[in-house]
């Protein structure tokens, strides 16, 4: 009986441009089909990709941190009842349950900014970045006044209700982004001036892909910290903000 062979690897040869992404390119082929070991680490990233879904905001680890730096902290949810629901019903993560409304409005204190630490569709993102964000960026904002808040099984608009109940004049919402199959834990900041329900994206900034092999903390501090100083200067955010690179150079 004739001994099978297993055919050889052929390299593409884009193979050095994968030093430059973390995209799937150049991956060779093994006759007419991609390598068994791209072929399982693709199903390893999709795997890491669903889990990144359904990982928990560490609410309590985010709340000790932020009270240990003197700030108020609220705990709310939005009116999806679970995960399940919150993923077929993209328009309850961006209502607030009635309690965390209540629970909100009763504060009487004026804040500035509200920083809201929120799940999103990958918690493990937020529970890596948000914290030394922040230590980079509030030493950048003296002389406004914050408060913060977590809340779970939230979407991006989420940050209107609670921005509208505390009656601040800005938000800005850190959230996971949609898991993708090169960086499944990152993040994104959503800043809006004036925040209100019923605002449409227009009216916001998002910064994106804050995580290990995309914007790092100091880049995005620098940033949201810029956005801030527009914002409050012109009385709007989103689409009439322009990034002036020289500026935020000189910032």
């Amino acid at each position: 009986m004739k001994k099978e062979h297993s055919k050889p690897t052929i390299r593409d040869p884009w193979e050095n441009l994968k030093e430059f992404t973390n995209a799937r390119i150049a991956l060779g082929s093994t006759g007419n089909a991609i390598p068994l070991n791209e072929v399982l680490q693709f199903k390893f990233a999709h795997a890491h990709s669903k889990d990144a879904i359904t990982t928990e905001l560490d609410v309590p680890m985010l709340k000790t941190e932020i009270e240990s730096w003197g700030f108020p902290i609220w705990e709310v949810k939005s009116q999806a009842s679970d995960r399940s629901e919150y993923l077929k019903r993209p328009d309850l993560g961006r209502k607030l349950d009635p309690e965390s409304e209540v629970l909100l409005k009763k504060n009487t204190e004026t804040f500035d900014i509200i920083f809201v630490l929120a799940d999103g569709l990958s918690a493990g993102a937020v529970n890596q970045n948000a914290l030394p964000l922040l230590q980079l960026l509030l030493p950048q904002l003296q002389g406004y006044s914050f408060g913060f808040v977590t809340a779970t099984m939230a979407r991006v608009a989420l940050g209107d209700a609670i921005g509208s109940a505390l009656n601040t004049k800005f938000v800005a919402l850190f959230i996971g982004e949609r898991p993708g199959l090169s960086s499944p834990e990152s993040m994104g900041i959503y800043t809006t001036y004036a925040p209100k329900m019923g605002l449409t994206d227009e009216r916001r900034n998002c910064i994106s892909n804050i995580h290990e092999n995309g914007l790092d903390h100091q880049q995005a501090a620098s940033l949201v910290g810029y956005l801030v100083r527009q914002s409050f200067a012109k009385q709007i955010s989103g689409v009439d903000i322009k990034i002036n690179l020289k500026e935020l150079l000189e910032d």
